[in-house]
């Protein structure tokens, strides 16, 4: 028998974040197992840390609920992405107020029609996008990389290795000069430059933790 976890889900401005929690409480789940994201829901399901740690945790056989199927993505494909691999990965899952639940015919066909949906929402994006290339080109706009300003290059890469020197991590140097750590190590090594001997803090594992509960860290499940 697996576990039944739950995932909330509001944006920075949106209030009813204890309407959600109250909502999976009384359908069972435990407050330990409630993991929450306040963010934009401009964001994708990878770049929200309660749900990557609610997926990471998750096994073959748990349930995860959700307010509304909406909550699991800022659009329908990603959505769709996200139920997939829950999917794929033997996990349940079920929305309290739409009623979806893709264990039974009647979820299925809703997801079925929520993926018709998607891909219509996909082709109208390409659409959009490709007019959009052609109106700018039609306009004189060319597309590529910009060239890199070599002074500017040099400026961060002098602010960088200071930071460096001064026991700060690559990926805190990285962030301050505007760069991903990649481009960090890839202009120091490019530059005859060590990378920084100081080592990276580790990651903490475990779980997000929602405001709206106090709750201990949950145990790791290998």
């Amino acid at each position: 028998m697996g576990l039944l976890l739950g995932y909330v889900r509001v944006s920075t401005t949106d209030q009813k974040g204890q309407a959600q929690f109250d909502a999976l409480r009384e359908a069972g789940v435990p407050e330990e197992h409630i993991y929450f994201d306040r963010l934009s829901g401009a964001k994708a399901a990878t770049e929200r840390p309660g749900l990557t740690a609610l997926l990471a945790y998750a096994r073959r056989d748990d349930t995860v609920l959700v307010y509304r199927i909406d909550r699991l993505g800022r659009s329908l494909i990603d959505v769709l992405n996200t139920v997939a691999e829950m999917q794929k990965r033997g996990i349940g899952l079920r929305s309290l107020m739409d009623g979806i639940d893709p264990s039974t015919p009647a979820g299925r066909l809703q997801l079925g029609l929520f993926a018709t949906l998607a891909e219509y929402e996909r082709e109208l994006i390409n659409e959009r996008v490709r007019a959009g290339i052609m109106a700018a080109k039609s306009r004189g706009v060319r597309f590529g990389q910009k060239p890199v300003n070599q002074e500017t290059v040099e400026d961060k890469l002098k602010l960088a290795r200071q930071l460096l020197a001064e026991g700060k991590t690559a990926t805190r140097v990285a962030e301050l000069v505007g760069w991903s750590r990649s481009t960090l190590y890839r202009y120091l090594k490019g530059r005859g430059a060590e990378q920084s001997s100081q080592p990276e803090k580790p990651v903490a594992r475990g779980r997000a933790r929602s405001q709206y509960a106090k709750v201990k860290p949950l145990p790791d499940r290998g």
